[in-house]
């Protein structure tokens, strides 16, 4: 019998392909600074071809959250689609070798393995421009019952809320969690995915979720507001726990009858803002899979962003655990 988990992710398998940038090549090839798009093939080995020195390494939005909950000692699983190729093989190695379950059958024909190419600027801002490939081949047959009910939490990631299939493994995985008296709990992500799929995730929240990750911009696109104050009381009561980044001010953490503060780590250097969000999540699914105090989860949480934006990548570096310990976590 296989051993209980206690988060789950369901994402994009993605390796992201790293570089050092300036404003004028951004600009000199349409991208808009500080955000993310998807792109085709042509377009991905393309601007592979205009990047300087790169850094490649596994990643993925919810697979980063992921290795930061194993970071921290916890125990999780990932489901994901990957080709049968050399990053499929790369991201299968990488995310086994952290001690993270990973079964999900690789395609053996189709699109190769999803990559992301990240510009970093030198004020540390990220441009993502995301190549899919195998990671819209997901669907409700890659979602095992079992595993699923051994996870005390199971989180979806915005980002793949776009192939009418991966929906309904989402739908699949939400309705097996709660019939397993399990939490769920969903990234927005990104403007972009919120602002095409608003509708959608509006519904998502009052109908299959308990906790929403968001940041202020993302917070504010869902509820169509200008405010970050009117945007907070927009989602409170909607779902159990809204957690809402905030960059250097922290984050807030939203109930139908509390709003918590938690204030921001400073980072020993800031390099790279590249999974700051994801790794936020990642303290906080892990504090609250251990019945830690909502403030205390946050807390978690803002450590583990601190650690991811001091350095390039979007995975921990150091342990999390010891981190925690460190700062009496």
């Amino acid at each position: 019998m296989k051993l209980p988990l206690d988060v789950v992710g369901i994402g994009n398998a993605i390796v992201d392909v790293l570089a050092h940038a300036d404003d004028a090549l951004l600009a000199k090839h349409g991208m808009a600074k500080g955000s993310m798009a998807l792109i085709d093939a042509a377009k991905a080995d393309s601007l592979y071809g205009a990047m300087g020195s790169a850094v490649e390494v596994s990643g993925g939005s919810a697979a980063n959250t992921i290795a930061g909950v194993a970071s921290f000692g916890g125990k999780a699983a990932f489901v994901g689609r990957v080709r049968n190729d050399q990053l499929g093989n790369i991201f299968r190695h990488d995310i086994k070798a952290i001690g993270v379950e990973f079964e999900t059958a690789a395609a053996s024909h189709g699109a190769p393995t999803g990559r992301c190419l990240v510009f970093v600027t030198p004020d540390a801002q990220r441009t993502m421009q995301t190549f899919l490939g195998a990671c819209v081949e997901l669907g409700p047959a890659d979602i095992d019952a079992d595993q699923i009910a051994r996870a005390k939490i199971t989180y979806l990631e915005g980002y793949l809320w776009d192939p009418p299939q991966a929906k309904e493994a989402f739908r699949k995985a939400a309705d097996l969690a709660h019939n397993a008296d399990r939490k769920v709990a969903l990234s927005l992500s990104d403007t972009f995915c919120v602002k095409r799929y608003q509708q959608e995730f509006l519904h998502l929240l009052d109908e299959h979720l308990d906790v929403l990750f968001a940041n202020e911009a993302e917070i504010a696109a869902l509820y169509d507001v200008k405010s970050f104050d009117d945007a907070v009381k927009a989602v409170r009561g909607r779902c159990d726990i809204a957690v809402l980044t905030r960059s250097e001010k922290g984050a807030v953490i939203v109930t139908d009858k509390e709003t918590i503060p938690v204030p921001a780590v400073k980072p020993e250097k800031l390099v790279d803002t590249t999974g700051a969000g994801d790794l936020f999540a990642a303290g906080f699914l892990y504090g609250l899979s251990q019945d830690r105090t909502l403030g205390d989860c946050g807390r978690l949480g803002a450590l583990a962003a601190a650690e991811i934006i001091s350095h390039v990548g979007a995975r921990p570096e150091v342990s999390l655990k010891d981190l925690a310990k460190k700062h009496g976590l």
